[in-house]
């Protein structure tokens, strides 16, 4: 049992020393030796590979003469607004008829409605191998089937275990790191300290989802005092971006393990945690962005305005806090590539561990960031009408689709003013054409 025991000590030395040397070391001095893109490209090819194999294996259905279903779900819409719909129906006054642009719009959302399925994972165009993207897989080919159980193997029997350990390092030398600089007097030395704390660990934890980020346009990079705003999917947004850049992070106050994480971090850098549900703490944090805006020494701030993470497919309704406070905005577009793993946090679903093992388990993280242009509030303009101005433009260079609900309906029901919106929508048709006015006159000389 000493010899076991003993062996296996070595092992695990070597192994430690082996990703401190190859990964570690070189990640935090932000260079790579290649194996990154080494892997990548073999990935790539193994699954168009399997593209291939899947393709030729599965039958060609019949062409049939049906029209096919709408690209974007499983009904075809018909966005043409109320007035001209109930239009088709009659030309003035109320009728029985005008219930069937209703009685439809409500069949539509019981069937497919354009908010609850941005909640849940983003469905892809051809099997990535992994068994958690494919229930209703059959069998194929032999070697086909052969490669995803090799794909088994090294994704929970060696990239897991190096992967944890990467984490384990980056986690532990962030919370250890952030602690120790906290303890620092406030000072160009602490803030020197505390940004290569953060960037650092940032790049080891990267290295730990096998992480391949395309940065574009550098040159519209978010400058100090300034305030960056993204779309978000995943917890990990902020290490994607911390990657190659410090921030000093706006968010909601986590349990666990995040909770561990943000008490660390928030004593070497001015973060900034909240309990959205009180209301105190939402002027505090108002007051808070507007003194660090003032200050045009200190990073930028991160702040995801959708409030909740959507799954890489849209961009919903940006929170106007954000955008009250002044300051220059530099808008940041971040979109997954789904064949190689699911970035999005279904936190209705797993809590941060269980999602972490999923991604840690998924074959890597694979992301484009685009730094835009910064953006100013304009003369006249509301911080509404200015919010859903740059997330029109976040939509557009991320390629995602815009939407105008709030991502709160995640855990929350509608809103009553979303419903009186339709009501004031259509009483306005009925002044107009005069309805209501025959129709109270009816009923008085009734």
């Amino acid at each position: 049992m000493e010899d076991l025991g003993s062996a296996a000590a070595r092992v695990g030395a070597v192994w430690l020393a082996l990703v401190l040397a190859l990964i570690v070391l070189p990640s935090a001095l932000g260079i790579s030796l290649g194996i990154s893109e080494a892997y990548m490209w073999v990935l790539v090819k193994t699954l168009e590979w399997a593209t291939i194999r899947i393709e030729k294996g599965v039958k060609k259905p019949e062409p049939q003469m049906v029209k096919t279903p709408a690209a974007n779900g499983i009904i075809e819409r018909d966005e043409t607004p109320m007035e001209k719909e109930i239009a088709r129906l009659h030309k003035v006054d109320f009728e029985f008829s005008d219930i069937f642009y209703f009685c439809r719009k409500g069949f539509e959302a019981i069937v497919e409605d354009e908010v609850t399925q941005r909640f849940s994972s983003e469905e892809l165009v051809s099997w990535n191998l992994l068994t958690r993207t494919n229930v209703n897989f059959h069998y194929i080919s032999l070697r086909l089937t052969v490669v995803w159980v090799i794909g088994v193997i090294v994704r929970y029997c060696f990239l897991l275990p190096l992967r944890f350990t990467l984490a384990a390092i980056g986690i532990t030398s962030m919370i250890v790191g952030t602690t120790v600089v906290g303890q620092l007097p406030n000072s160009s030395v602490k803030n020197y300290l505390s940004e290569v704390v953060h960037l650092t660990c940032s790049r080891i934890l990267v290295r730990a989802l096998s992480g391949t980020i395309h940065y574009h346009n550098k040159e519209n990079k978010p400058q100090k005092g300034g305030i960056c705003v993204a779309n978000h999917t995943s917890p990990i947004d902020a290490i994607i971006l911390t990657n190659d850049g410090c921030y000093a992070m706006v968010g909601q106050v986590h349990g666990g393990l995040m909770g561990v994480i943000q008490r660390a971090t928030v004593k070497a850098c001015p973060h900034v945690w909240f309990e959205r549900s009180e209301i105190k703490d939402r002027h505090l944090v108002t007051k808070r962005l507007r003194e660090h805006v003032a200050d045009k020494s200190k990073l930028p701030i991160l702040i995801f305005p959708e409030g909740t993470c959507i799954n890489n497919t849209s961009v919903m309704m940006f929170k106007k806090g954000s955008f009250e406070i002044g300051g220059t905005i530099y808008p940041v577009a971040i979109k997954y590539d789904p064949q190689f793993g699911d970035a999005f946090w279904n936190s209705s679903k797993y809590n941060i561990v269980s999602y972490l093992l999923r991604i840690m388990t998924s074959w890597a993280i694979v992301c484009n960031v685009w730094y835009m242009p910064p953006m100013v509030r304009k003369e006249g303009e509301d911080a509404v009408q200015f919010a859903n101005r740059v997330k029109s433009a976040i939509a557009h260079q991320g390629g995602l689709t815009e939407l105008p609900w709030d991502g709160g309906l995640k855990r929350a029901k509608v809103k009553d003013s979303f419903k009186e919106e339709q009501q004031k929508n259509y009483s306005k048709m009925l002044v107009r054409n005069g309805s209501i006015g025959s129709l109270s006159t009816g009923t008085e000389s009734d």
